[in-house]
């Protein structure tokens, strides 16, 4: 099977460079709805040029709508799909069920794949997502090769796989942190990026969440997926280029190339690793340094004068960009080479192997001897990518339009559907009649700056009749300035109905049962018990069956040790169960249980409510990271039972990188919490079996504001952090009578924020 080798383009010169060199696809985003709001992106014009060159080379379009749609964005939404459709891209990829829902009723032409936002970690989650008619999954970039290769064997379904750039430290789309920090999410691709930042820790002040960047070289070859996806689109046309060109090679049979390589790191890189895919691998954080660095080329071996003397490796010139790397700095020290010296003379290139003079800006005081220098910028590179691109409109896709022309004794009318043009004439026999059709055929075919193109005429002139040309250029003016390129379809699809219930009911969910002692089950309408692997049916024996539901875990790298756990709970007769992840819809039956969505699977609109009725669910939970006004307008268009999370310590990311300082050897596994603190504001992380977890020293709770969003549920939750049973009772009191509990956050529902 031929691998498709997927680029990324922030903006159509990146998409240009990329098939240029050798894209197979481009994935890139709308101005509404991508995961990299920042990005340039593509307005409607360029869709359309970008996608009719990339077909007439036979390379595909992927459009990513990968954020969550707040309901009052349904109807822009259609809109984007309406662009999509016309400009006829080949995929959507997209995280949100509502996206998913509008594009199997109403746009079947786009093919569905599922983001790596919707965290496919494992076989079970490709499965549910395949069932729900998804034709591509986007893995998860955490996974090793036996896992890729376990999912990719699943029949029928494309994988898709991240094989270079930049890594997040939490799994895609179960990171709240720059939403809960700052009011701008990740899910909205508006993320800030704290996990970058210096935090202090067991090992000192550190960038203990700084990833450096993925990069699987010749391990592609070995990765038996449908799609090889570099990821990019913030990042420059000349580095897609690069680095498209880079694994085309490699594809292509040639082998890896120092100087490709080389390459790509002086137009931007940091540390290179290979993440996950071969294994565990603690090696994947740059803990001293974040941002670009560059190529290492050598080490200060003196310094004497306001210059620094050292031996390059490579070859370097007058006005490259230089970065040394300074401890007790955030990031390189960096500037522009204005005096380059070789043997006492200036020159303008050294080679490698040169002993060279590089005069320093002022204020660089603070260098050492020994100190690590890379090549961050070379002009020389930056020549060495040129690429082609068609002339501007040389391959805009335009409507095509069926015209029927009727040519009769008083006029001639021409028809596209509904659209109806005449001129009224006195038209004669013809003296050759072969002529008048082609005349008809010419005017018509005559689009020039409009969006259309003749695609069929139909001829009505049974007279023999022969029609001038002025009059018929008349016509076709007349016809094409009626007909609107209008939306495809432009309306919601009605919701299904749904009475709300007369008076909000309480749930609990905790991990630990043992807190729930001093708790009168009369008050709580469920109990909901997040399980864990070593747990055993016997420890809900002391809870009332008919209020139980079980809750999977959101991150569950091995299915198979819950299999037992899950078959025990139900053959004891326990049927309400809860998720957070797709892949719990592959491990419980299909019918005779009621399953609600947790907070995870976010639920922000409508539609995704409804796609997650027609699945079969029985109750959905609103997501904290959204904003009151959002919730207050999807609670009145409401089609199943909600629940609000009033209380919680919430997970502010989920991580397969481990920051423990002892290695894998001298690890126990064994849960393991760990302060943190970031600009004076503390957090915990959970190390746990090879997972981590950040949450913040306060717990998420809108107590004071809840009584007016009138869920169908409210909900409190009391898991991984240990609460007493005097905690729980006096927390869950007050909250029962929407009282506020110290030392807590709000997230997003008191920032006034419209759009996090």
């Amino acid at each position: 099977m031929k691998k498709e080798l997927l680029a990324p383009a922030g903006d159509i010169e990146a998409g240009y460079a990329a098939l240029y060199y050798g894209a197979d696809a481009v994935y890139l985003g709308l101005q509404k709805f991508s995961a990299r709001a920042t990005a340039t992106n593509f307005s409607e014009e360029n869709l359309n040029q970008f996608v009719g060159y990339a077909h007439f080379l036979k390379r595909k379009v992927y459009v990513t709508i990968n954020t969550v749609i707040q309901e009052k964005e349904l109807s822009d939404l259609l809109l984007s799909l309406d662009i999509c459709s016309r400009c006829h891209v080949d995929g959507i990829i997209l995280q949100d069920l509502g996206v998913a829902r509008l594009i199997k009723t109403q746009y079947p032409e786009l093919e569905l794949h599922a983001s790596t936002q919707m965290a496919v970690h494992n076989k079970e989650g490709a499965l549910a997502l395949q069932k729900l008619g998804f034709k591509r999954v986007v893995l998860a970039r955490e996974l090793t090769l036996k896992e890729i290769k376990e999912i990719a064997a699943i029949p029928h379904l494309e994988t898709e796989a991240f094989i270079h750039g930049a890594l997040c430290y939490s799994y895609s789309g179960l990171c709240l942190f720059s939403s809960f920090e700052s009011g701008r999410s990740a899910n909205r691709g508006k993320c800030l990026y704290p996990c970058r930042a210096k935090f202090e820790g067991e090992s000192g002040e550190k960038h203990y969440f700084s990833m450096k960047d993925m990069a699987v070289q010749e391990n592609i070859l070995k990765m038996p997926v449908t799609s090889l996806k570099i990821e990019g689109r913030k990042k420059s046309a000349l580095y897609v280029a690069a680095v498209t060109d880079y694994y085309r090679h490699i594809l292509d049979g040639d082998g890896t190339s120092i100087e490709k390589e080389e390459n790509i790191k002086q137009i931007f890189s940091r540390p290179w690793t290979s993440f996950h895919l071969n294994g565990k691998n603690k090696e994947v954080i740059d803990r001293d340094f974040v941002g670009h660095r560059g190529l290492p080329i050598g080490k200060i071996e003196q310094i004497q004068k306001h210059k620094i003397v050292f031996k390059t490796n490579h070859n370097i010139a007058r006005y490259d960009g230089l970065q040394i790397d300074v401890q007790r700095q955030e990031k390189p020290f960096g500037f522009s080479i204005q005096s380059l010296r070789v043997n006492n003379k200036s020159v303008f290139e050294a080679k490698a192997g040169d002993i060279v003079e590089i005069l320093l800006p002022p204020q660089a005081d603070y260098l050492k001897k020994g100190q690590q220098i890379y090549l961050a910028s070379a002009t020389k590179v930056k020549g060495s990518y040129n690429y082609n691109k068609p002339k501007n409109g040389q391959y805009f896709q335009r409507l095509p339009l069926d015209i029927k022309v009727t040519v009769e004794e008083n006029k001639i009318s021409a028809q596209y559907k509904d659209y109806l043009a005449s001129v009224a004439g006195v038209f004669s026999p013809a003296t050759e009649i072969d002529k008048t059709k082609q005349a008809i055929h010419n005017a018509f075919s005559k689009t020039g700056d409009t969006n259309f193109s003749l695609s069929s005429l139909e001829v009505q002139n049974s007279k023999n009749l022969f029609a001038p040309l002025s009059l018929l250029n008349e016509l076709r003016r007349n016809l094409y300035a009626q007909i609107k390129i209008e939306n495809k379809y432009g309306v919601l699809p009605v919701l299904p109905d749904y009475i709300k219930h007369a008076s909000p009911q309480w749930i609990i969910k905790t991990d630990d049962l043992s807190c729930l002692s001093d708790l009168d089950f009369n008050d709580v309408a469920e109990i909901v018990v997040l399980l864990n692997s070593q747990m055993k049916t016997e420890m809900l024996r002391g809870l009332p069956k008919n209020k139980v539901r079980l809750a999977l875990p959101t991150v569950c790298r091995v299915p198979e040790h819950f299999q037992k756990l899950i078959s025990s709970c139900l053959g004891a007769g326990y049927k309400k169960w809860e998720i957070a992840n797709y892949w719990g819809l592959s491990v419980l039956p299909e019918k005779g249980i009621d399953l609600s969505f947790d907070a995870p699977l976010y639920i922000l609109n409508s539609q995704a409510m409804s796609m997650a009725k027609e699945m079969g669910v029985s109750r959905v939970s609103f997501s904290v990271e959204d904003t009151e006004s959002n919730i207050l307008n999807l609670n009145n268009n409401a089609v199943l039972p909600t629940t609000l999370i009033v209380y919680q310590d919430t997970p502010l990311f989920i991580s397969a990188s481990c920051i423990r300082s002892n290695t894998c050897a001298q690890c126990d596994h064994q849960d393991r919490w760990i302060d943190l603190k970031k600009d004076g504001i503390s957090y915990q992380a959970l190390s746990s079996h090879c997972q981590l977890m950040l949450f913040g020293r306060k717990p998420y709770c809108i107590s004071p504001l809840a009584e007016k969003f009138r869920p169908d549920f409210y909900r409190a939750d009391f898991c991984y952090k240990k609460y007493t049973t005097e905690q729980v009772l006096q927390i869950f009191t007050k909250l029962r009578k929407f009282e506020p509990i110290v030392n807590t956050v709000s997230a997003n529902i008191e920032r006034n924020v419209d759009l996090f």
